[in-house]
């Protein structure tokens, strides 16, 4: 217990790094998720082959060769970002590619019928798919999305080895003050299992309150 008493305030910062990392990347990869699976199922065969691209490139791309592309890569064209946006950037495009093909599974669980019926009223692609058939898929697309942000989450670690502050990072400074490296870990654990279950808490209420009953 003392190894977390003598180094609380080093945790809690390592804490709030990943929670805020977490935070972002999510917001990052839904958005991104959303427009990915509007592409995919989208009517413009461009649409189609550049979203089909955005998750194939990604979702067979290792998320740490990823790191190293843009933390590394973007400053050589000049861009040049804080280490945590370029972190939030790797993470939310990465995590959005499974976050598309979620929803468009989603998507294909939505009779046709509803989609005809939508276009039949006058509405177009962009109307029904926002109005029709997402709110309709969003309800059997919670649990794989819930367990893709759990994910997102514990991925986030990967950016402690590039200088980004987040709560697995914080077992080199303990660690360089002489402290038990195993209750540092367990500690550490502890701190993203607090983060998990909170995601998995707020996705089980949303699944109990619009989730498809089985």
């Amino acid at each position: 217990m003392y190894v977390l008493k003598d180094n609380f305030s080093t945790y809690v910062e390592g804490f709030l790094g990943t929670l805020q990392l977490t935070f972002y990347s999510s917001l990052l990869a839904l958005a991104l998720g959303f427009l990915m699976a509007s592409f995919r199922v989208a009517p413009v065969g461009s649409l189609r082959v550049f979203g089909t691209a955005w998750v194939t490139v990604l979702r067979n791309t290792p998320l740490t060769l990823l790191f190293f592309a843009v933390l590394l890569g973007l400053p050589r064209f000049g861009l040049v970002l804080p280490f945590q946006v370029f972190a939030v950037l790797a993470l939310g495009c990465y995590t959005s590619a499974f976050i598309c093909e979620a929803l468009r599974s989603g998507i294909n669980t939505v009779p046709r019928g509803q989609g005809e019926a939508a276009r039949s009223l006058g509405m177009n692609f962009g109307q029904t798919l926002h109005l029709v058939v997402l709110p309709q898929a969003f309800r059997s697309v919670i649990p794989p999305v819930g367990s893709t942000l759990i994910a997102l989450a514990k991925n986030s670690a990967i950016a402690g080895a590039f200088s980004v502050n987040e709560l697995l990072g914080t077992y080199k400074t303990i660690n360089e003050l002489g402290y038990n490296i195993v209750w540092t870990f367990v500690w550490i654990a502890v701190g993203y299992l607090i983060i998990t279950l909170a995601i998995s808490a707020l996705f089980n209420l949303l699944e109990r309150r619009y989730g498809v009953a089985r």
